[in-house]
């Protein structure tokens, strides 16, 4: 057998496995919804308590026909969307400034610790007070949550890329913007990716906690609104519509992920 041969086996090899993968999950997934409809069907379990999947549809259906269901969407995906990317940008911002002065990184220590270890959602209402109810603090909430984590695995990616390959730059000349930009943060990606992987979930939590608080619209109204005139069906309806929104958001960090590692 030759070498071609070879390795056209084991590629095929490589997606018959994907594909066996692929349909494990959605027999698993499927096997999961048919199952709670019957167990709800057959009133094995509570269908009011824990709804249905034909009892959320119907919901949902009914939400599509006052025209409200996109709007509740979109303002959710916004809020997440835009606290996700001031997360990631200015924490990715400031783990550079703390790589570049060993100072400062000293003196920040001690607060990155301790604003790791505080509950952010205990600032919550400190911040609705400050900035009213609205978008703006329902974003600001969701960067709180986020950006300290961004900050300490990104500044971590920064400290562990191996000392002799700086000293090697430095003595070719190369200025600490240029090690930076052309070796720490290359070298740094998976850490970056990591932080953006852990960020997509830190935002949703964010952003649904806010609305939660003080919010009109939006997915995480509709749970509480839901919660409270008791319609469960809403509130599971809405719960599975962010687990899709929050899957597809890590699904394209996961395909950003692919053309970086092609790139470096």
């Amino acid at each position: 057998m030759t070498e071609s041969e070879e390795q056209r086996n084991y590629i095929a090899s490589l997606k018959k496995r994907k594909r066996k993968i692929i349909f494990a999950q959605w027999f698993i997934l499927i096997l999961f919804i048919g199952i709670w409809e019957v167990l709800g069907d057959l009133k094995i379990i509570d269908p009011f308590i824990t709804s249905t999947p034909s009892r959320m549809v119907k919901n949902l259906i009914v939400i599509y026909g006052e025209g409200t269901l996109f709007k509740h969407i979109f303002i959710t995906c916004y809020e997440t969307v835009v606290g996700f990317l001031i997360s990631t940008l200015l924490g990715s911002f400031i783990a550079m400034l703390l790589w570049w002065s060993s100072f400062a990184a000293k003196v920040a220590d001690p607060y990155l610790v301790v604003l790791n270890a505080l509950p952010k959602v205990a600032l919550a209402p400190i911040i609705i007070f400050w900035m009213g109810n609205g978008i703006k603090s329902i974003i600001t909430i969701a960067v709180l949550i986020s950006i300290i984590t961004t900050i300490i695995s990104v500044f971590s990616g920064f400290k562990d890329v191996d000392e002799d390959k700086i000293k090697l730059l430095k003595t070719f000349g190369a200025t600490k913007f240029q090690i930076l930009m052309k070796l720490i943060v290359p070298a740094s990606i998976g850490n970056i990716i990591s932080a953006l992987k852990i960020n997509v979930g830190l935002s949703w939590v964010g952003v649904i906690m806010g609305e939660f608080l003080v919010a009109k619209e939006g997915l995480g109204f509709l749970i509480v609104y839901g919660g409270q005139i008791s319609q469960l069906d809403m509130v599971m309806m809405s719960i599975v519509i962010l687990s899709i929104l929050a899957f597809a958001m890590y699904m394209l960090v996961a395909l950003l992920e692919k053309k970086l590692n092609r790139i470096y």
